[in-house]
């Protein structure tokens, strides 16, 4: 939560700086260059485009810097208007990875593998990956299989044991737990239906 109140101050803050600034006629410092009235100023355009893309939900410095390369940005002027975004903390990636674990391992189950592969697509440096996955329990991940497991086999009731095995292993996979732990979890909630207990 404290990610998103930065954030939330970040970008009040850089309103009200944006705000100041205009109203007071002032460019910005590196606009040195004298403009046609009907030019658009590159960092203004930039900035428009990290914002308005802000608005939508958190992003990585990396999917900024996609986003102004897909729309033609100068990348030094990308780059200037992204270190901007960062002093004023609207763009960082250490809260959006911190964000993006919780989040995701609540809302969808998914495991640190899972998380760590998401995190690297969206283009989070590898230490603020590690350290955003440093917090996972693993104690609490493997419950949190447990409870996907009980969920899923509510579907296959009647299937064979094998059966069962192989489609919870690619389910879980999917989410990103380990081999050793889906089939530990799998084995304990097998065991333990009516339907295959040992005599």
């Amino acid at each position: 939560m404290a990610g998103a109140d930065r954030l939330s101050a970040a970008r009040e803050a850089l309103a009200a700086a944006e705000a100041s600034a205009s109203a007071s006629g002032l460019r910005p410092a590196d606009a040195t260059s004298v403009r046609s009235s009907t030019e658009p100023d590159p960092h203004a355009v930039a900035r428009k485009i990290v914002l308005r893309q802000l608005a939508m939900g958190p992003r990585t410095r990396r999917q900024l810097e996609d986003k102004l390369a897909d729309r033609d940005c100068d990348p030094q002027v990308a780059a200037r208007v992204l270190d901007r975004m960062a002093e004023v903390g609207l763009v960082d990636d250490e809260a959006y990875a911190e964000m993006y674990v919780r989040s995701k391992q609540e809302t969808k189950g998914l495991a640190a593998g899972a998380l760590r592969q998401e995190l690297r697509r969206k283009g989070v440096a590898e230490e603020v990956v590690d350290s955003a996955l440093d917090d996972i329990n693993p104690e609490h991940e493997r419950e949190q299989a447990r409870a996907l497991v009980r969920r899923r086999l509510r579907t296959m009731q009647g299937l064979e044991r094998e059966v069962q095995t192989r489609r919870l292993a690619g389910f879980l996979a999917r989410k990103g737990y380990s081999p050793g732990v889906s089939y530990q979890v799998i084995r304990d909630a097998l065991d333990g239906l009516p339907e295959h207990q040992r005599d």
